[in-house]
């Protein structure tokens, strides 16, 4: 019982840490899930847009 006194204030930081990743994780699958990007732009100018998103159905039909 005394460890726990000892390193209450520790215990209490770690679990608002890991609450707040848990959160942030959460809501990243989230945005994933419905086509959002975490980015905050559009992808028109970015390299790395074709590995972020699939090709459309209808760009897969045109080519």
């Amino acid at each position: 019982m005394g460890w726990l006194k000892d390193n209450l204030g520790t215990i209490i930081v770690s679990l608002v840490l890991a609450s707040a990743v848990i959160l942030i994780i959460v809501k990243m699958i989230r945005d994933k899930k419905k086509g959002k990007t975490s980015c905050g732009c559009g992808c028109a100018g970015c390299a790395m847009s074709a590995s972020c998103h699939s090709p459309s159905k209808k760009e897969e039909k045109d080519t």
